[in-house]
Order: structure tokens, then C-alpha cells, then sequence
């Protein structure tokens, strides 16, 4: 696929860091079932934590690649599981990042959705209303209408990816609303 034929670029960002997450395979799933004028580049958030002192024009050759990758795609979707009721750290980590430098952040005005995910049938929305809440401070364009959570995750997961017909239905429905509304 050229870029003529791309549509949208999006950017994956998994809320976790475990090779195998729910959420990796949530994207995986996402990224595979996609038309063929949208593209998704899944990106890890291994950065180092976050540190004004570092956070200059000098700082780390993964945070500067972090936020291109976070300028150059046409919208975000993020895919977290929720950790003792709430966000996990690498994913504010990564969020504190990229919301620097101040007023001239690349997620500012940014299409986002935010895709939370959980074994227990809530489906991360504790996470996922922490994830919306750093989100709207910075201001990125957070998708509106209904929510995409995903419970008992892993028995929607197979051989790595999302499986679960219904789920990638309405995931890749908020992605084209997303996209509509960009």
C-alpha cells in the first residue's frame, strides 16, 4: 500500500508493556481487520519516566519518536487494561510525554479513542475514564458517543489477536466515526 492509497495512517498504543497483553492482541486484532486504506502502526511505550529536567531539546531519541509518531498519524487509538482501578503507569508515563511541551503537545486536537479492556466483565472503565480525563486536560479530540470496553477479555482473544466477532464490529465502528469526525 502507498501513502496515494492510504486513507488514514492511526497509531496503536497498547497500555501495556507484556508482549502477549490483552491489549496488544486487541490491536492486532483491530490492525488486521482494517479496510485497506487505513493503516495502523502499533507502537510500544517502553520511554523512560517522565522528567522535566530531561524533557529538552536534547531528550531521548525515543521520546522525540514517540511524539513524530504521535504527529504524523491522522488519529490514536489506545488500548488499556486497567490496573488496581485504574490506568497503568506506562500509559500515563507515555501520556505525560507526549502532552509536553506545553500548549504545543501533538495530541492536542488529535482524533483519540480509547479502547479499555478487563477479565472482569466492567471492562476497564475505571482506567478508561482516567485515560479520558488526561486526555481532555491536554485537549485531544476524544471520541465521542458510546464507549468501547471490552470484558472478559480473554475469552475474546485467540492465537494472539481479537476474535470476538461483535467486539472488532463495534471497535472498528467507533474507529470510522473517528475518522469521519477528524
Amino acid at each position: 500500500m502507498t501513502d496515494a492509497t492510504v486513507r488514514a495512517k492511526l497509531l496503536g498504543l497498547p497500555g501495556s508493556l507484556r508482549s502477549n497483553s490483552n491489549s496488544l492482541a486487541i490491536l492486532r486484532g483491530l490492525r488486521d481487520a482494517l479496510p485497506a486504506d487505513v493503516s495502523m502502526d502499533v507502537r510500544d511505550l517502553r520511554l523512560p519516566l517522565y522528567d522535566q529536567d530531561i524533557d529538552t531539546p536534547d531528550a531521548p531519541a525515543e521520546v522525540h519518536g514517540f511524539r513524530q509518531a504521535i504527529a504524523d498519524a491522522d488519529g490514536v487509538v489506545i488500548v488499556t487494561p486497567e490496573y488496581n482501578y485504574g490506568m497503568p503507569g506506562v500509559l500515563k508515563n507515555a501520556l505525560d510525554w507526549a502532552s509536553r511541551p506545553y500548549g504545543k503537545s501533538a495530541l492536542i486536537g488529535k482524533p483519540v479513542l480509547v479502547i479499555s479492556n478487563s477479565p472482569a466483565f466492567t471492562g476497564g472503565v475505571r482506567a478508561h475514564q482516567q485515560v479520558n480525563d488526561t486526555l481532555l486536560a491536554l485537549p485531544a479530540k476524544l471520541l465521542a458517543g458510546p464507549q468501547v470496553v471490552v470484558g472478559g477479555v480473554g475469552e475474546k482473544i485467540k492465537d494472539g489477536k481479537l476474535s470476538d466477532e461483535a467486539v472488532l464490529k463495534f471497535a472498528l465502528g467507533a474507529i470510522d466515526r473517528m475518522l469521519a469526525a477528524k
